[in-house]
């Protein structure tokens, strides 16, 4: 299993599948864009696992590091998904290790992530790795 860093517009592309289907809200003409934008200006990086075939991304996640009055320096992981025809080979798995060597490297203290309510497969697999249900997260829509 590789993992790599995708760091150029065709890196980016090669994940277009894995992306869109995780976030259908994307505009498709510009995320791209959007995610160069954001590898520049916000210390964002996106790290994917190819498929077998080597034809496009099986599973990537994306992930920032960031300071918080409340945390310290911390890894937020804004996405985790796999492809369903690529479940079950551990993908998601080696991705958040990943995170964690990150971290641990970067000396580090703390990985957060939100999950919806209903991913119950996720939440096993969040558990299984040490994460704990630290806190509910509250949003309000503005415009």
């Amino acid at each position: 299993m590789e993992i790599k860093k995708a760091m150029t517009k065709a890196d980016i592309e090669f994940c277009r599948q894995v992306i869109l289907e995780f976030r259908p809200n994307l505009d498709e003409k510009h995320f791209v864009d959007q995610i160069l934008a954001m590898i520049k200006n916000e210390a964002f990086e996106l790290i994917y696992i190819p498929a077998e075939d080597n034809a496009k991304a099986a599973a990537f996640i994306g992930f920032r590091t960031m300071q918080l009055l409340r945390t310290g320096s911390m890894i937020y992981i804004d996405d985790l998904f796999t492809l369903p025809e690529a479940r079950g080979k551990g993908y998601a798995s080696a991705l958040l290790d990943y995170v964690k060597r990150q971290a641990e490297t970067a000396e580090i203290a703390s990985v957060h992530l939100d999950s919806g309510y209903m991913l119950h497969d996720a939440h096993r697999l969040y558990l299984n790795k040490g994460y704990v249900l630290a806190c509910n997260h509250f949003a309000k829509k503005i415009a």
